[in-house]
């Protein structure tokens, strides 16, 4: 079912005094770690959830904050931090975040026959013992409840206690931007604008 988007793309020309800033940061950070994927469109509009940021500007520039630092300060190896990533995407059906994470897995080794499993929303059983830990830990917040010690415990033994916290930032981040995906309906770029 194709569903329209609920907010126009912005491109440069249209931003407000508050937009503008916020959308030259965007771009900025969009460039150096977002580049598998298609995240502009040919006016220079932002699309993901960029977009639906930049209307808001003071929300969006706290969220954009909050990936940046993420991001930034990721001490998680990266293999583990794109498995939790499409467990959250999997879970909340969020296609933007499928689309730009699948490339991003892909351009960094993961097999198709993975990638499947895990936007199927199963857990593929080659995961290493640290995907697997981050795989568990995602599963579990994004399905409600209180994270189970187990998983909680192997969490901490293998990443330490700063590993184990951006564990759980990370799902809760990638829940946000899920939900802003899909209230927002954005889009998948068509293939033919790749």
């Amino acid at each position: 079912m194709h569903v329209e988007p609920r907010l126009p793309l912005l491109s440069p020309n249209q931003l407000n005094d508050k937009q503008k800033p916020l959308y030259e940061d965007m771009k900025k950070g969009i460039a150096s770690d977002f580049s598998a994927f298609q995240t502009m469109d040919e006016n220079g509009a932002l699309m993901g959830p960029w977009n639906p940021w930049l209307h808001d500007p003071e929300i969006g520039g706290a969220i954009w904050n909050l990936t940046k630092v993420m991001t930034a300060q990721a001490k998680l190896p990266d293999d583990v931090r794109q498995v939790v990533i499409l467990v959250v995407g999997a879970h909340f059906d969020a296609a933007y975040e499928l689309y730009a994470h699948v490339a991003v897995a892909e351009a960094r080794g993961m097999t198709d026959a993975r990638l499947a499993t895990l936007c199927s929303g199963l857990k593929a059983n080659d995961l290493s013992e640290e995907e697997s830990i981050g795989y568990d830990v995602a599963y579990a917040l994004v399905n409600g409840g209180t994270l189970p010690r187990p998983a909680w415990d192997l969490a901490v033994e293998r990443f330490g206690l700063h590993g184990a916290t951006e564990l759980v930032y990370l799902v809760g981040l990638y829940c946000m931007v899920s939900t802003t995906l899909n209230g927002f309906a954005v889009q998948v770029p068509e293939p033919d604008e790749t």
